[in-house]
Order: C-alpha cells, then structure tokens, then sequence
C-alpha cells in the first residue's frame, strides 16, 4: 500500500470508499453553512455538521484528534484555521471558515469552505472568491501536471493574478499547508501553496491529496492563540481557507469532497472529473 516514499497509494475500491466520506463532508458543510446565520453561534454551526455526518452513519474525523473539542473548525475573520466552536455569537459580516472532515469504514475526506454571514464587505467577498479560485487553480494542476510541486506554482500564479487584477497584496500562509489523506487524515506528502525550488513527488495514480490555501489580506504571519489551536494572521487581517479532497486514478482526477466530483469548477481549466 505504501511506496518507498512514504506515502499511501489507495486503490480504486478504497478510494470509492473515501468518495463516501467526501458526500458527507459535503453534506455536513452544506449543513453547517445553512446554520451559519447572524445571531447564530459557532457552537450551533458545530452541531449542524454533526448532527449530518452522524445521521449518514459516518464518524467526524476532527472530534478528539489530538485532543479537539469538536466536530469542526469554525474560525472567524482573523482566525486562519483551527477555530474551536463555543459560544461566539456571529454577526453580519463577519468572514467565517469551516472545516470538516468525516470517516467512512476507516477511510477520510476534509474539505473547507469559507462565507460572509449575512452578507458582507465587497473587499471580503473578494478574499473568499480568490482563495476559491486559488484552490480550483490548484486542483486543476492534479490534473494536468507530473509533480506535485505544480500544485504550489498554480496557486501562487492564481494569486499573484488576483493582486495584479485588484491592485492589493494578498498573503499566501505558509506554516499551514495540505497534505496527503486516506486511511488517515494527515498523511505525506505535503501539498505546499507557493512556489518552492522542491519538485515533490510525481504525481500517480493512487494518490488522495488535501488542497488548501489560506489566503490573508495583509501578511503571511500567523500565531497560535493561548488555546493551543486557533491561528490568527500576525496582522490582524481577515483570512478564508477553502480545501478539497482529491484522488487521482489512471484515467484522471476525481473531487472527492466536491458533490459533482469538481465538474463545474474545474470546467474553466479545461478539466473533467472521472467518477470510481
């Protein structure tokens, strides 16, 4: 199963079993975006994406990792990633990123989404829209490229278009990177969000691989909060975080977390989604 590399190549039928787990991911996003509302708290965000993925019969795979306290990551506005859900009470505007992930018969999907509650600053909107995108650009790379380090060059070129277009610099966070994902839900390899010198592995088939940016809108710096989990941006700007699951197979990639394998997104990149 595993290759002299270290990381784990699934086969189809595991990977089918992931595809499983990446419908209630999807499902329990969908959840917890419909009860992200102002007013709402994150804790109540939490119990949405539970209440999905325990009534799909599926376990979460965040709830006791390391110690975690919850089903998902809820962080708001300058929150990178890793928020714990309580009882922060969401207000309009507020910037709020969600990350899930759920097992199935031993097997893993994550994937995060970021959204303005209620509606929200124009500059805001953008963030999320780039960071998608940046993501997508990412995904697309699975695809047509060799290494795994083609994954990192597309999204620091998404990025770097979207300051070009919007005349601003955007912050690609480097502490907090992707990873690979299976039997597990942190595997190698990395799946870094920049340009690095290292090529990475080739990319082949077998491979199940967690593509996530976190986007800023000022610096790159983050910190770790007094509760040992919540990163902040160094600055005090807003950040989103959008992340997939993606399994690649002999006849090409499939979105695992995405409800229509990637189809519609991917599209723009000239990419069609294969199905297991």
């Amino acid at each position: 199963m595993f290759g002299r590399d270290r990381i784990e190549y699934k086969s189809r039928e595991q990977i089918a079993t992931m595809r499983a787990a990446g419908i209630v991911v999807a499902g329990a996003l969908a959840a917890a975006r419909d009860a992200a509302v102002p007013g709402a708290t994150t804790q109540d965000v939490d119990q949405a994406a539970a209440a999905h993925i325990a009534a799909a019969g599926a376990t979460p795979s965040f709830l006791g990792y390391e110690g975690f306290p919850a089903t998902i990551c809820t962080s708001v506005n300058d929150e990178v990633v890793h928020g714990i859900p309580g009882e922060r009470v969401l207000q309009t505007g507020d910037l709020l990123s969600i990350d899930c992930g759920a097992i199935v018969d031993g097997w893993h999907a994550d994937a995060a989404v970021s959204l303005l509650v209620g509606g929200g600053d124009v500059a805001d909107s953008r963030l999320v829209e780039v960071t998608e995108h940046a993501m997508w650009a990412g995904i697309a790379a699975l695809a047509t490229g060799s290494r795994l380090g083609e994954v990192g060059e597309a999204v620091q070129d998404a990025v770097e278009k979207a300051e070009a277009e919007d005349g601003v610099l955007y912050g690609i966070v480097e502490e907090y990177v992707g990873h690979g994902i299976g039997s597990q839900m942190h595997q190698d390899p990395d799946v870094v969000n920049f340009r690095t010198r290292e090529r990475g592995p080739r990319l082949r088939a077998g491979m199940c691989l967690a593509v996530e940016p976190m986007i800023t809108r000022g610096t790159s710096e983050v910190a770790v909060c007094e509760d040992d989990w919540t990163v902040v941006t160094g600055d005090g700007t807003r950040s989103a975080h959008w992340e997939h699951s993606v399994a690649i197979l002999d006849d090409g990639i499939l979105v695992l977390t995405a409800p229509d394998g990637g189809a519609s997104a991917l599209a723009a990149f000239g990419v069609t989604p294969v199905t297991v």
